[in-house]
């Protein structure tokens, strides 16, 4: 089997457009599922697709988002992993895209693009990203793809510990940094999934998720092999200084914690990366890295410009209203 879908739900009455988002791709080159995780605690209103032989449903019982994932995950059957989130849904063509790219790359992460949309489903912006290979430093810089438009290799969700559900609204940039950690990333410029943005309607807490996503990097930093694969990441003069940064911020990070032999760890592979840069640090580029905030493109110009505009519109209802 290609690819299983799981959908963990609370119960949105949008849940019966996301799986026949599925169900509804015309996709014969091998074959797929649809798990879907009922998390809210009660039974689901009965509907058609329930029939459909491609589907299974299993039941969390208000168990949070990562474990529900890890749970479809377990009894999925295909080489590929898609989470789907119960308001999101796939575009025609999606399960298509997707598989020419693994017939192409054995990449752990495969992804196409993603069309960011309000919660009435009204258009906002599209993120395309142009990632391919060893993206560890980019992904630890900040870098965001979407999961609901992304396929992971079976094995290495296995492999990385799935979701940790400790960290609740940071968990899919954590599953991101752990994968590219170990393996390599591809990905198609074909829109392949829409995904609904704003606060209204949204189970995720994101006042902590930046904290959440920050202690799950430093767990990441300490991972072995992780400054080796950092550096075979970076392919500029920009990318080598975003790794003196990475460790020189975590020092003062763990030093404000009183952390103090992993501050001096972090320290000196900050040092490090500095002398090992050789040639990159006579460029401005290397030094703008490492004294600047990361400006992702994909994340900053998708994500908060996405929330900017939704937030402009329930303004505008509002007045209206």
């Amino acid at each position: 089997m290609f690819c299983s879908t799981v959908i963990p739900t609370i119960g949105r009455p949008e849940l019966s457009r996301a799986v026949h988002s599925v169900l509804n791709q015309v996709f014969t080159a091998d074959d797929f599922e649809v798990i879907v995780v009922n998390d809210s605690g009660q039974p689901l209103p009965e509907t058609d697709w329930q029939q459909s032989e491609r589907v299974r449903m299993i039941h969390t019982n208000r168990r949070e988002r990562s474990i529900a994932r890890n749970v479809g995950a377990a009894i999925a059957r295909g080489r590929y992993f898609h989470f789907l989130d119960d308001d999101d849904w796939l575009l025609p063509g999606a399960l298509e895209s997707l598989w020419a790219i693994a017939r192409a790359t054995d990449a752990a992460w495969l992804y196409g693009g993603a069309q960011l949309v309000d919660r009435s489903g009204e258009p906002i912006i599209q993120l395309h990203h142009r990632m391919s290979g060893n993206c560890f430093i980019q992904m630890m810089a900040g870098e965001w793809i979407p999961l609901q438009a992304s396929l992971i290799q079976a094995g290495m969700f296995f492999a990385v510990g799935g979701f940790n559900p400790l960290i609740p609204g940071a968990e899919d940039i954590d599953l991101c940094r752990r994968v590219a950690l170990n393996g390599d990333i591809a990905g198609t410029p074909v829109t392949v999934a829409c995904i609904g943005m704003g606060v209204e309607g949204s189970s995720t807490d994101y006042a902590r998720a930046l904290e959440h996503s920050r202690w799950a990097r430093e767990k990441i930093l300490s991972q072995l092999g992780a400054f080796a694969r950092m550096r075979t990441s970076a392919n500029s003069d920009y990318w080598h200084g975003r790794i003196t940064r990475a460790y020189l911020t975590s020092a003062v990070w763990n030093l404000q914690r009183r952390n103090i032999l992993t501050m001096v760890s972090r320290t000196t592979l900050g040092l490090a990366s500095v002398v090992l840069a050789g040639r990159h640090i006579f460029s401005g580029g290397f030094w703008r890295a490492v004294t600047k905030s990361y400006e992702s493109e994909t994340f900053l110009r998708g994500f908060r410009e996405a929330n900017r505009l939704v937030e402009r519109r329930e303004i505008l209802v509002s007045d209206m209203q």
